[in-house]
């Protein structure tokens, strides 16, 4: 799964690899959690646009927004075919920018926070879905799901799931709603290459969501 990540790169980087304007919303997060206002990019009018969606789907039909609480991941492998996903998967496809995310090693009876990078330590796009839900009074509040799939070999001995890291050459294609190839679109739904990550243990202040710091980052003894 996906329930903690990090965006530490500059707004440069942002701008250069996902051919964004200026967003003057931007500022590093190292402990970027659930229910919380989080940065994705979306193709509109023939351009790629960075904005703010809440991080836990909220489908559009749903009763309230605590629902969007339930729905941080959703499973790439069944996203074609769920009812609650298809429409999104056809129409509202987005992406999710990170220099990395954390999860917890729970052998051994302990619960070690781990921080899963490219070994370049470089940007990458999460696949991600989003919705609109809007409520009695009219105002409007999108989310958005990130996709997971199973586990590379790097991540396996800690958790089965992983999120869905699109390659560079794949991301503008996955942006594009005009466009819509099911098999296409699905065959870039698999694990990222485990040769080109790297995974290193992390102090457990991670697990407070409260905390958001530089020393987050930084590799324990």
């Amino acid at each position: 799964m996906c329930g903690r990540y990090t965006i530490t790169v500059t707004m440069e980087e942002l701008e250069s690899m996902l051919q964004v304007g200026p967003w003057e919303n931007y500022r590093p997060r190292y402990n970027v959690a659930p229910g919380q206002m989080i940065p994705a990019v979306v193709a509109q009018d023939g351009a790629n646009r960075l904005g703010e969606l809440r991080w836990g789907l909220i489908p559009s039909w749903a009763a309230s927004p605590q629902e969007g609480l339930k729905l941080i991941n959703a499973r790439s492998e069944t996203v074609a075919d769920k009812p609650s996903f298809r429409r999104l998967f056809e129409r509202k496809r987005c992406a999710v920018p990170a220099d990395g995310f954390y999860e917890w090693d729970k052998r051994g009876g302990t619960r070690q926070p781990y921080r899963f990078v490219r070994k370049d330590r470089s940007l990458f796009a999460m696949a991600a879905l989003y919705d609109t839900w809007v409520g009695p009074d009219g105002a409007k509040l999108s989310s958005v799901t990130i996709l997971t799939t199973e586990a590379n070999a790097l991540m396996a001995p800690i958790h089965d799931r992983m999120p869905v890291i699109l390659r560079p050459e794949d991301l503008s294609v996955w942006l594009d709603r005009t466009r819509f190839d099911s098999k296409a679109l699905q065959a870039m739904l698999r694990p990222f290459d485990a040769e080109a990550m790297q995974a290193y243990p992390v102090s457990s202040a991670v697990g407070n969501v409260k905390n958001d710091t530089p020393e987050l980052l930084r590799e324990i003894g």
